[in-house]
């Protein structure tokens, strides 16, 4: 039997799944998510990289690392050293997809599910490094038929 209020007419709810329906019985408990959402799981592996006991930096010293490689990249970016900056970033999501796959708890590096994390590290992790190495002037990476794509695609 449902709960009542104060005034005894309408009958309240404790949560989204007990809340009664329009005739006011009570909603039999059942596999469907609930209309009204309290929280999100936690991806799987973002617990605390390190005991509850150690200091914060020391419990997301995964999340650190790689904004700490991404920072140093992009201060050698900003002092024109273009190419190692820029190889420091992608490399540093590459670290961060390689953590995600291996360590059971990285903290809040944790974003997504496990998958979707490795995915989207390590693809923008490539793309930032193969992009340096093909860098403009003298590029220590040459793919031929991207210089063929280009006549193709760039009219005078």
């Amino acid at each position: 039997m449902p709960a009542e209020d104060t005034h005894g007419t309408q009958p309240t709810a404790r949560d989204a799944i007990s809340a009664p329906d329009v005739e006011g019985r009570p909603r039999r408990v059942t596999r469907r998510f609930p209309l009204f959402t309290r929280d999100t799981a936690r991806p799987e592996g973002g617990g605390r990289a390190a005991r509850g006991g150690a200091p914060a930096p020391a419990r997301q010293w995964p999340m650190l690392v790689v904004l700490s490689a991404v920072a140093l990249g992009l201060l050698l970016t900003a002092l024109d050293v273009f190419r190692y900056g820029t190889l420091l970033i992608g490399a540093a999501l590459l670290a961060g997809a390689v953590m995600r796959w291996i360590l059971p708890g990285v903290g809040m590096l944790a974003v997504r599910s496990r998958f979707t994390d490795i995915a989207t590290y390590g693809i923008l992790g490539l793309a930032i490094v193969l992009l340096a190495l093909m860098a403009q002037p003298r590029p220590w990476l040459e793919i031929p038929f991207l210089k063929d794509t280009l006549h193709f695609t760039v009219t005078k």
